[in-house]
């Protein structure tokens, strides 16, 4: 029977893999490169994972599938949500149900119409997941207890303390005793939008250097040491006198004393009992965790902001990085065990985190070091990542045989994330955004477009690199008529194109393209109006991403979050390799879908816009 195994290692750089395979450091790569070839593979705008391994699924540019960024908009209110899914009311007495967003047919389910099978795990926008012949994992999409790609909570006696990004702040109140009592921020509950609780108390032992947490969780008690993750602690938040919402969650023990500090992981959906359906069939979420033990199960799954918002050190978020990729790869190999025939595909999202995190420390001078010198025990984590992806590649290629086709891609590359560009203040002083009630760009403007006079605004930026117009009849309060609209857009990518930061003398845009000129297809008219794509070293800034507008043009991105790959889509090609011979010098990810396809002798979809790869 034929088979198709695709590995995917988010994010891997070509020129880091290819450095590393000239020193001899990626053998099973190198294995793959001998036996077919290595080449780069064009990615899509932007160059960002939901979008791009969507173009994978279904062989469509971003206009044919319809996700454009983790975020868009909405044009009545001009608000941000989230693009990969929303949930819909089906009625006073039900349950809302949750709906994929993205469009066009995916691979998986062309292979079951033509009676192949597939097992797809955790591939981004598969949230929920789709009914394939098969099973599957839903990935990046699938949301914590909350609603959030991931809100983790950080728990502290100082009463100052407010909660940083994607973050809950609780503040701990001692008993005389030393005993304090607090509780799981769970889900909002549907009747009153409260925040549902579920307690718990924590005992501190100094001397010992750990607390002992005690609840009506699963297990009953937990010891927890300084610097140290906590097992799973199952949770259930109660809604009535017959129903309660099932969750699970991990502690980090920050510190005893002189005061605790303790960090919560976001809560996520218990695999045996998942408030929506993660997996298809449904039970196969609870079955893996029932093979190989308890796995996170929000979309994102490394605590990233955790360790941005300096809660978590280096260590507690390698250890934690370190759990997830032994969670994907136990589910891996337990899969590829009964795999038979059709497709099989992984994604390893830890190489993509590690990079955004861990960047700064191949760059002494980064803005992020803030002036200290990187520690040297954090130079070789990015090359550890590269090669534990080279290790999990050897693991699957022990399941192929002669007839098997063997793909190992990233979606994107990557490079350094030094100056941020503030869009919104620049359209701002192009006279295009208008503020109210005399506020002016800088910290007193807050996010979300809180403080714009949407009378006499133009256009907006938001997200990771898009730029929308106020268009009369499709926003909320859009005052630019249909006749005005290309000298607006005009006007923007003249003063975008080639811009360049005095600072550094640097250019920091390369490009700005009409959604006309980027993408095509039935979501065109979803797409922001202008992309903007940015040099090496730059992207949008922290505050432009959420609707805000920075003092000035520009500022050095300081947070530990140093790497990324939201410039031009031409600079940041993901790595492909296969085991077989393939046409490689002008690959892009929309030519894998029918790759695949016709691997398994199965026709294209008549909507897809790539080809094979195969001679």
């Amino acid at each position: 029977m034929k088979k198709v195994i695709v590995i995917g290692l988010d994010g891997l750089e070509p020129s880091i893999v290819d450095s590393m395979l000239a020193r001899g450091e990626l053998p099973n790569l190198a294995r793959l490169r001998e036996r077919g070839g290595v080449s780069r593979v064009a990615t899509t705008t932007p160059a960002q994972t939901p979008v791009a391994w969507s173009t994978f699924a279904t062989g469509l540019n971003p206009g044919g599938h319809g996700i454009f960024d983790f975020i868009k908009r909405d044009p009545k209110t001009y608000l941000p949500d989230l693009s990969l899914n929303r949930y819909e009311s089906r009625g006073a007495f039900l349950p809302p149900k949750a709906v994929n967003l993205r469009g066009g047919t995916p691979v998986w389910e062309l292979l079951g119409a033509a009676g192949v099978g597939s097992t797809i795990l955790r591939c981004p926008g598969t949230y929920p997941p789709d009914a394939l012949r098969g099973r599957m994992l839903a990935g990046m999409g699938v949301p914590d207890l909350r609603g959030g790609l991931g809100t983790t909570t950080f728990y502290t006696c100082d009463p100052a303390a407010a909660p940083r990004e994607s973050e809950n702040v609780v503040h701990l109140r001692p008993a005389a005793d030393g005993t304090i009592e607090t509780h799981v921020i769970g889900p909002r509950n549907p009747k009153d939008r409260t925040d549902l609780r579920f307690p718990f108390t924590i005992r501190p032992e100094p001397a010992a250097r750990r607390v002992i947490i005690r609840s009506a969780g699963s297990p009953a008690e937990l010891a927890l040491r300084e610097g140290e993750w906590s097992d799973w602690l199952y949770v259930k938040f109660k809604l009535g006198l017959l129903q309660s919402i099932r969750g699970m969650v991990r502690l980090h023990l920050v510190r005893v004393e002189p005061t605790v500090e303790l960090y919560a992981s976001p809560v996520n959906f218990d695999p045996e009992a998942p408030l929506f359906p993660i997996s298809h069939p449904p039970a196969f979420a609870g079955d893996l965790a029932a093979a190989i033990g308890t796995y996170h199960t929000t979309g994102m799954v490394e605590d990233h902001t955790g360790l941005v918002n300096e809660r978590l050190t280096e260590e507690a978020f390698l250890d934690q990085c370190d759990l997830a990729w032994r969670e994907r790869e136990a589910m891996m190999l337990l899969e590829l065990e009964r795999f038979d025939q059709g497709l099989f595909y992984c994604l390893y999202d830890t190489t993509d985190r590690v990079q955004h995190l861990f960047w700064r420390y191949g760059e002494p001078d980064h803005p992020a070091n803030k002036g200290r010198t990187p520690d040297p025990r954090f130079a070789n984590v990015i090359a550890d990542v590269y090669r534990r992806g080279d290790e999990v590649v050897g693991k699957a290629l022990n399941y192929a045989d002669d007839e098997t086709l063997v793909i190992v891609l990233s979606d994107h590359g990557f490079g350094s994330f030094r100056r941020g560009v503030n869009v919104n203040t620049i359209l701002h002083d192009m006279g295009l955004m208008a503020l109210r009630d005399g506020a002016r760009p800088g910290p007193d403007c807050r996010d979300f477009f809180h403080d714009v006079d949407w009378s006499r605004t133009k256009a907006y930026a938001l997200g990771l690199g898009g730029i929308y117009l106020n268009l009369d009849g499709r926003e909320g309060q859009g005052v630019v008529k249909p006749a005005e609209a290309d000298s607006v857009r005009s006007a923007i990518v003249e003063r975008l194109r080639g811009l360049v930061d005095p600072a550094h003398d640097a250019t920091a845009i390369n490009e700005v393209r009409t959604r006309e000129q980027a993408y095509s297809g039935a979501h065109l008219g979803d797409a922001p109006d202008l992309l903007v794509d940015f040099a090496p070293g730059y992207r949008t800034s922290w505050g432009t991403s959420l609707g805000g507008l920075p003092e000035g043009h520009f500022e050095d991105n300081t947070k530990k979050w140093s790497g990324d790959h939201i410039i031009d889509p031409l600079l940041v090609p993901g790595v492909l390799l296969m085991n077989r011979p393939f046409r490689g010098e002008s690959a892009n990810l929309l030519d894998l879908a029918p790759t695949i396809l016709a691997a398994l002798g199965v026709p294209k979809g008549p909507a897809m816009e790539g080809k094979s790869l195969l001679p």
